[in-house]
């Protein structure tokens, strides 16, 4: 019964997920290529960033301290891992932003509620509830290390880091100082997607779930891709009208963000 809140908020972030990827279909979110007026008052993309992002990591890390497993080693592999993305998320990678770009209001206090929820469901399940949980006891003991699934999931979640990362890193190269034009992004999973830093972060999330065998992780994962698949299908028919003549050459094989298939 200790358990029956933690499942109704997961059920809730499932059922919202839905609801996101529908609404996402029909509304661009404003913010980076989708940025309006329309959707009020704006902030600096970099503070922006930084301060929807870094609820999450101090979330889980409040989870973490107060957890008398913390040092056992699969419950600090997951702090690590997890923590690893947030400290560049919100920390580093808004500092490598170039422009000066904004990021409107709402757009930011949203995903400052999404990422409180989704600190509270990963830290109180891995943390707090997860320990106690007979079944898991077993299953987050040193053994998890050499589970294939441990193992599988770790390789997927920094294979997704590394493809993020390397197209992050794309995009913010594709001006020179002072070159004010627009680029149609290419190189690494540009090759094969127009949303390859969405792709990355799919992939990753998608290694958490299966690295944690857990339902909060999964829940993350759905949310992720009810969130980044419409708005992945925004950018391909914004870069299809903007780039008409170049994305026509690539056109047969670039996808939105799911090499050969989507």
């Amino acid at each position: 019964m200790y358990m029956d809140g933690f499942y109704d908020i997961c059920f809730i972030m499932t059922i919202m997920g839905a609801v996101v990827w529908v609404c996402l279909y029909f509304v661009d979110a404003g913010y980076g290529k989708m940025t309006s007026e329309k959707w009020g008052p704006a902030i600096s993309n970099k503070v922006g960033w930084m301060v929807m992002e870094c609820p999450v990591f101090l979330v889980l890390l409040y989870f973490w301290s107060k957890s008398p497993v913390r040092f056992d080693v699969p419950y600090l592999l997951f702090f690590l891992f997890f923590e690893f993305h947030y400290l560049h998320r919100a920390f580093i990678a808004p500092l490598l932003m170039r422009g000066k770009s904004k990021m409107p209001l709402i757009i930011m206090l949203l995903s400052v509620a999404f990422n409180l929820m989704n600190g509270y469901m990963q830290g109180k399940w891995l943390f707090e509830l997860a320990p106690q949980h007979p079944d898991y006891q077993m299953l987050y003991s040193s053994a998890w290390l050499h589970d294939p699934r441990f193992i599988a999931g770790t390789v997927i979640f920094f294979v997704g880091m590394a493809i993020n990362w390397h197209s992050d890193y794309i995009i913010r190269h594709l001006r020179k100082p002072g070159d004010t034009k627009h680029y149609l992004p290419k190189g690494g999973m540009y090759n094969f997607v127009t949303s390859a830093n969405y792709l990355g972060e799919i992939i990753e999330w998608l290694g958490w779930a299966i690295l944690t065998w857990s339902v909060a992780g999964f829940v993350f994962f759905w949310f992720t891709m009810s969130n980044l698949v419409p708005r992945s299908n925004s950018i391909y028919n914004k870069y299809k009208l903007e780039f008409a003549d170049e994305f026509e050459s690539r056109r047969p094989r670039l996808k939105r963000i799911l090499p050969f298939i989507y």
